[in-house]
């Protein structure tokens, strides 16, 4: 008969489910209060080889020979106040041994530090050589928090393997909970550390599977070579952005079909999706990955990312080590029916755009994705800018950045500017906003500016995102969201001197157009493919509601049966109901 019991703490049942299942077993306790919930639950359970060491100094080194020697992981448990501060010795000897220690520090919430409260310290800052990583692991209040959770402690587990190992330090977040009615822990998936001499999963059978390539730098010809490889021989199609820079075969635009607001591809039923590259400013596609079955990230960097809930392996490795290894050796090739699938879907949506639509950033993109000039360098600001041209896809020879590591819209032109000077050859062209623009637009008059920029300035007087009907700032009057929110009026409010004449004095050639037939005809000019005798700024007036409308068509080029039945029932329960019900039984259903 069961007689041992579990901390309600979500955090500590985190902890022994993730030491479960990265098969640590040995524990180093010595005594106190706030490591009660951990040691209380851990003590009883036959799993763990629990021991026991009053002095927090002789714990640690007990740890570093019980490492050493078994050669497997060793936790340490302590109480708050000065307990902790004994490892650092015996954390120091396993730090230059590489020996692999998990401090696990219980904590106080850390609102309690500085604020009288007893027997509270300060471990929020490490010194260098005692451990190789230090993560908080929050209690757990909620479904983020215990997200959270698994990934700070998964993360500090990695380490113990990664740049030849050493200690790790968890600073366990508790509220002294004294509650052990708790019977059994859910096992939690862990999240998987595959590194090139490990034991490779298999590729799903007869599964659905993508490739998410998120902002990324030009791709060499083995690597390209490499995945349509694997996407032939596992019938997988590779989802881009403007900013992908996969030029190989198998590619689809994924912001056209997972930005319709009113159907649903394919794509949005995967049952692996695989991410490589940085960090994604595609938002109409993002949820791609979160509605995938099971992501992968393969990564040289070695870390746990996961930007959505579904992350269950991390590769740590180069991409070409991933996909060469699921390659080697394998004859069979050339099942693309999901690519073909895919295709068909974009290009019925696609063969939907209307010339028709609203004179607007997604307009312009739509009349120039096709014409830009071959081997242009394009860099996009980020959000709306961006957004629009992702809808389209230009010539393979086009390679494409954006500002999305920090996503500001601070230095999208100074970026462009810096990359002009590698290739006086080539020409470079913005696409930007009003707000982005003029809040960079001190680089213009940078003196190392040379011919080959081509600036595109979408100026319709506002942060036109935030009166987009898709973004939660449209809840509010549209006074109010241009008042503030969207910073509206500013940099002389669509004035049509203030650019004519600063581009001027700077030494740049300035066309505008306030309508479509003035763009298609200055269009020419700004998209001419020989490199003039000055740079360009080609400055668009649009009008908000024609940016929303056009933004509305887009996401709205078809309706699929199960998304009209979908919103039936939304609209049916809403009426009866209110929102506030609609929501309370929607999370009820989650």
């Amino acid at each position: 008969m069961k007689t041992f019991h579990y901390s309600i703490e979500k955090n500590v049942q985190i902890c022994i489910a993730l030491f479960k299942a990265n098969n640590i077993k040995k524990i180093v306790a010595s005594p106190g209060s706030t490591n009660i919930p951990f040691v209380g639950s851990v003590q009883g359970d036959p799993w763990f080889e629990v021991y026991s060491c009053v002095d927090e100094r002789s714990a640690a080194y007990m740890a570093c020979g019980l490492a050493a020697e078994s050669a497997e992981p060793v936790v340490l448990t302590c109480t708050g106040a000065t307990a902790s501060r004994n490892y650092m010795s015996g954390l120091t000897e396993a730090f230059y041994r590489r020996l692999p220690i998990i401090a696990l520090t219980s904590t106080r919430p850390l609102s309690s530090i500085g604020n009288l409260s007893a027997q509270v310290i300060d471990r929020t800052a490490i010194p260098n050589d005692i451990v190789t990583r230090s993560v908080f692991a929050p209690l757990g209040r909620n479904e983020r928090e215990e997200w959270d959770c698994k990934i700070q402690v998964s993360r500090a587990l990695s380490s113990l393997r990664r740049n030849g190992g050493g200690p790790v330090h968890i600073n366990l977040e508790t509220e002294c909970s004294f509650d052990f009615s708790v019977e059994e822990i859910k096992d939690i998936q862990p999240i998987e550390y595959i590194k090139i001499n490990d034991s490779f999963p298999k590729i799903p059978q007869g599964g659905k599977i993508g490739i998410y390539v998120a902002s990324h730098s030009p791709f060499n010809n083995e690597l390209t070579i490499a995945i349509e490889n694997f996407c032939e021989i596992y019938n997988c199609v590779v989802l881009c952005d403007s900013t992908s820079n996969y030029k190989g075969k198998y590619k689809i635009m994924s912001s056209l079909l997972g930005g319709q607001d009113q159907y649903d591809s394919v794509i949005f039923h995967l049952d692996l999706m695989i991410y490589i590259g940085h960090i994604s400013g595609a938002y109409e596609s993002m949820h791609l990955i979160q509605r995938a079955k099971e992501m992968w990230r393969i990564s040289d960097d070695e870390e746990i990312r996961a930007p959505y809930h579904n992350l269950t392996k991390t590769f740590a490795m180069s991409e070409y080590d991933f996909f060469g290894y699921y390659i080697n050796g394998v004859q069979e090739k050339y099942h693309t029916s999901l690519y073909e699938v895919c295709l068909k879907d974009y290009n019925n949506l696609y063969s939907k755009i209307s010339s028709d639509l609203p004179f607007s950033n997604i307009w312009i993109a739509y009349q120039m994705a096709h014409e830009m000039p071959n081997n242009s360098v394009m860099h996009f600001a980020i959000l709306n800018s961006l957004r629009a041209w992702n809808f389209f896809e230009v010539s393979n020879s086009i390679y494409g950045y954006s500002n999305v590591g920090g996503f500001g819209i601070d230095g999208c032109l100074s970026s462009l500017v810096g990359a002009s000077l590698c290739h006086k050859d080539k020409l470079y062209f913005g696409i930007v906003g009003d707000l982005s623009f003029f809040y960079d637009m001190n680089v213009l008059g940078n003196r190392h500016i040379g011919n080959n920029i081509r600036i595109l300035l979408v100026n319709n007087g506002r942060g036109m995102e935030f009166r987009n009907y898709t973004h939660p700032a449209s809840q509010f009057s549209d006074e109010l969201v241009d008042k503030y929110i969207c910073a509206a009026g500013h940099y002389g409010y669509q004035s049509k001197t203030l650019v004519s004449d600063y581009a001027k004095n700077v030494g740049f050639k300035y066309i505008s157009a306030s309508n479509k037939e003035t763009f298609l005809s200055q269009m020419r000019d700004f998209i001419n493919p020989n490199i003039q005798d000055a740079p360009m700024i080609f400055e668009v007036f649009t009008e908000q509601e024609e940016e929303n409308n056009a933004l509305h068509q887009i996401r709205n080029l078809e309706v699929s049966t199960k998304s009209l039945a979908k919103n039936f029932i939304k609209d049916t329960i809403v009426g009866v109901l209110g929102t506030e019900g609609f929501n309370k039984i929607k999370g009820l259903i989650k």
